[in-house]
């Protein structure tokens, strides 16, 4: 009685945001089955043109009251994924997961520095990237990828607000229930994630998952310990950021704890 279905539900971003943390998460719920990797259907133009049927094909099957969900980081940073999405389900609900940005950014150097060391690349201080002749380097991919109010723009020519669920990420990892709760309730499922799904490691520093009698952390990728960085380049970051922070509180009509 099971068979492949096209998402219901997409996690769309944003990169090093904690998709992975929230889809994990979102698995414990008995009404929701996720996609095992990272599709990139709609950001990969070559992704694209095999179709809806090569999609769909590599979705966990699934019962008639479970909902699919996949996550992508990159499409939420695509410029042809809100078009492509709407094309396909014109009705769709997505999730946003959102950290502070320079803290996103910082996260987003690191785990670029670990698969540099690991491939005996070399690798090159954060500061020599982020700072160019003296200035902020805004062209670096990893602050782009942080301006979040560009990238929303795109989205809400495509969907309505209430279409998209916007996570906290920095709550996410400090007391995921309470932001669990609320997308259980996005998606009009029961409650059926509870505290006890959740115990803190104390080695790794953040909340790992328990359920069906089986215990599970995130990846060693995961909460790696980011460099110490420079307080005058922390300062340009947060200073860079502010103006479309303030714009992002505008468009979605929420605050959120951010330098």
């Amino acid at each position: 009685g099971t068979s492949r279905q096209i998402p219901q539900t997409i996690i769309i971003g944003v990169r090093k945001g904690g998709t992975r943390a929230l889809l994990e998460m979102l698995d414990i719920h008995p009404n929701i089955v996720v996609a095992a990797t990272e599709v990139h259907f709609f950001d990969w133009d070559e992704n694209y043109v095999k179709g809806i049927d090569w999609y769909r094909s590599l979705m966990p099957f699934s019962y008639g009251n479970q909902i699919t969900i996949e996550k992508t980081p990159g499409y939420f940073t695509s410029p042809e994924a809100p078009e492509r999405i709407h094309d396909m389900n014109s009705s769709i609900k997505l999730l946003l997961i959102l950290r502070d940005p320079t803290e996103r950014v910082i996260s987003d150097y690191t785990q670029v520095y670990y698969n540099r060391i690991e491939s005996h690349k070399p690798v090159q201080l954060f500061e020599d990237i982020v700072i160019k002749n003296g200035a902020l380097n805004t062209k670096y991919k990893a602050i782009q990828r942080s301006l979040y109010d560009v990238h929303m723009e795109k989205w809400l020519k495509h969907f309505s607000l209430d279409q998209i669920h916007i996570v906290d990420g920095n709550t996410l990892i400090k007391d995921p229930l309470p932001e669990l709760q609320k997308v259980e309730r996005f998606l009009n499922l029961p409650s059926r994630i509870r505290s006890s799904n959740f115990y803190f490691n104390q080695t790794k520093g953040f909340y790992c998952i328990r359920s069906d009698g089986r215990e599970r952390c995130l990846h060693e990728s995961k909460g790696r310990p980011h460099p110490l960085v420079n307080h005058t380049v922390l300062e340009q970051l947060y200073s860079y950021f502010r103006e479309h922070n303030a714009n992002f509180y505008r468009m979605v009509n929420h605050s959120f704890d951010w330098h």
